[in-house]
């Protein structure tokens, strides 16, 4: 996927549950990735609720980079809701979603997990040697 223009098409995925919890209990990493200049935003979240979802895309996508075009998911139903829907038609956005039988179709996004998820395990593994 090319995006035309920064900030104008955005992957979102999410990772987990993870293990071992955060420090504030939360087990799921929410991920959106700008396509054009490849810039990640991420939370974590106790629970992947459609109010979390859209409460992420307001604050942290629509609020810091303005309103983008197209944003692409998997068919996961905490990405796939009435919620997103309504944000959507309210600003515009057209939403997509990658194939079920090829996510990798949203690759940026997969990537982008990849590399979070062995940033976390350096980092636990690193927190466990001390101990």
């Amino acid at each position: 996927m090319t995006a035309p223009w920064p900030f104008s098409m955005w992957g979102m995925d999410v990772i987990g549950p993870i293990n071992p919890k955060a420090s504030n209990e939360h087990m799921f990493i929410l991920v959106a990735i700008d396509y054009f200049t490849k810039w990640t935003e991420a939370i974590t979240l106790a629970s992947v609720t459609a109010k979390a979802v859209a409460c992420f895309l307001r604050r942290d996508v629509i609020a810091q980079y303005g309103v983008p075009a197209t944003i692409i998911t998997d068919n996961a139903k905490n990405l796939n809701n009435k919620v997103i829907n309504e944000l959507c038609d309210q600003f515009k956005i057209q939403h997509r979603n990658s194939t079920p039988y090829h996510p990798q179709m949203n690759g940026a996004v997969e990537a982008a997990n990849k590399n979070i998820k062995k940033i976390i395990e350096k980092m636990t593994d690193s927190c466990r040697n001390r101990t």
